[in-house]
């Protein structure tokens, strides 16, 4: 018979060690390292336990393992050792058994579910990509976004070069891997490439990819839980985990807080952080210095605007996966024309050959301009907030400063009231957004501008007409 092979027998004896070293390393680390412990069974001289995660398991060995010896030795002459395994899925719940203070921990293995719809697990049957059980954690990666599907030019070079040094190395190269770039220029490619490469390398490994709004929802959710431990294994305890679109986190400083922990905590253990935003960290807005500064300490990696190349390549790589005759002045057209991102330009694609296909008509340069009117129109003229407040600042004799400023002096302020108006109606940025390059203005100052100007224009001939030949000037 084993030694302790009485379950009960053995419960109490965890329930008596655990209530010892509750009593010497007090309540708060007692709640977060060993409470969540599952006493499993003892066989052959060795007790054996379980743990949610890698990380709290390197933390136990390294901080309570000898003592966890020791206290099993004086409940249980005949142990000799105490080994802790990993079950990642493990929920806490209470035992009335032994005293009632008991901590047993149940689960079943989580699965992780690829964006074709493959199920991919790990060591343990762990999640690779993050998912929990009953809701997913990480997103799904699109198995379309691999590196062999990137096209490859001199706007994007560095980014690609580095981004295949992370997947493809052993052990970390740098820490973060930060690229940045403009909407629909390829960085959320490079993240799920990078995430496919590492899992193909070595599918024990652990990957998280995600966005920035998600981790804050899941933070927030955390908080009003009041399960920050759980949340806290969650994060630190992947090998590599990715976060898109950064920027989101500006502002928001109960999020920037636990991300700076997580982000140092993963660091510490040498595991690989990955991250993408739309500006490089030091413009990131409403975003902490010492954030700033750890997210600079790595390699930071700007994708360019594309370049004619660049897009034609694109465009033609496009063209052979849909098995599309596209004629070589169609494709040449579109990478002059369609200029703001990729995404976008495959979009333009995408119409122009639903539309050959569904209607009948050859694919020309006349049929591709007309179904493409409106887009061809928006992508001939994108006025920028910048060139609005430089105009309106020249037509009404004011610096370009003031516009930022917190003048409210009715030669300062109605110049930027109608800035903004101009703002709101010739680009598609957002209320907070025009707020933000007005000095970083509230969305509801930008709101009342808009209204403000508008009843202007409605009993002011004059001020009605210096807002119209300012909208042509900017529309060109």
């Amino acid at each position: 018979m084993d030694i302790g092979s009485d379950d009960r027998q053995f419960q109490t004896q965890w329930y008596r060690v655990s209530s010892r070293l509750k009593a010497e390393i007090g309540e708060t680390a007692f709640e977060n390292w060993v409470k969540p412990i599952k006493a499993c069974d003892v066989k052959n001289s060795e007790v054996r336990l379980a743990v949610p995660s890698r990380f709290m398991r390197d933390w136990v060995v390294a901080n309570y393992l000898d003592r966890l010896k020791e206290l099993w030795a004086g409940e249980n002459v005949g142990v000799r050792s105490v080994d802790i395994l990993i079950q990642p899925t493990m929920k806490t719940k209470s035992n009335e058994e032994a005293g009632g203070q008991v901590t047993s921990l149940e689960g079943d293995a989580l699965a992780a579910t690829t964006g074709n719809g493959d199920v991919k697990a790990g060591r343990n049957g762990a999640d690779q990509t993050g998912w929990e059980s009953g809701s997913q954690i990480a997103a799904p990666l699109d198995n379309r976004f691999r590196f062999d599907q990137f096209v490859v030019g001199k706007p994007n070079e560095f980014a690609y070069a580095a981004a295949r040094r992370v997947a493809e190395a052993q052990s970390v190269p740098f820490n973060p891997l930060f690229l940045y770039g403009g909407v629909g220029l390829g960085k959320t490619h490079l993240m799920n490439a990078i995430a496919w490469e590492i899992l193909e390398r070595d599918p024990s490994r652990t990957v998280m990819y995600l966005s920035a709004e998600k981790f804050m929802y899941r933070f927030v959710r955390a908080l009003r839980e009041q399960n920050t431990v759980d949340f806290k294994e969650q994060f630190r305890s992947v090998n590599v985990l990715m976060i898109d679109d950064v920027q989101f986190i500006g502002g928001r400083d109960a999020t920037q807080e636990e991300f700076f922990h997580t982000f140092n905590a993963l660091v510490d253990q040498g595991r690989q952080i990955i991250l993408s935003a739309d500006k490089s960290p030091s413009d990131l807005e409403g975003v902490e210095e010492r954030l700033k500064s750890r997210l600079n300490c790595g390699l930071v990696a700007d994708i360019h605007a594309t370049t004619y190349e660049l897009r034609l390549a694109i465009l033609e790589i496009k063209a052979e996966k849909m098995e599309l005759e596209a004629p070589r002045q169609v494709l040449e057209f579109l990478a002059h024309k369609i200029t703001s991102n990729v995404r976008e330009l495959e979009g333009a694609l995408n119409r122009v050959a639903a539309h050959t296909q569904l209607v009948g008509r050859e694919m020309t340069l006349e049929t591709t301009q007309e179904v493409l009117h409106d887009l061809l129109r928006a992508n001939d003229r994108r006025v920028t907030i910048e060139e609005i407040q430089k105009r309106v600042a020249e037509h009404f004799n004011i610096r370009i400063s003031d516009m930022h400023s917190a003048r409210r002096a009715r030669s300062v302020a109605r110049p930027r009231q109608v800035a903004m108006y101009l703002a709101k109606q010739l680009t598609s940025r957002s209320l907070p957004e025009i707020g933000r390059k007005f000095g970083g203005r509230d969305h509801t100052t930008v709101m009342h501008a808009v209204k403000k100007v508008d009843e202007l224009r409605d009993h002011d001939t004059t001020f009605a007409e210096d807002v119209e030949l300012l909208r042509r000037m900017l529309e060109g």
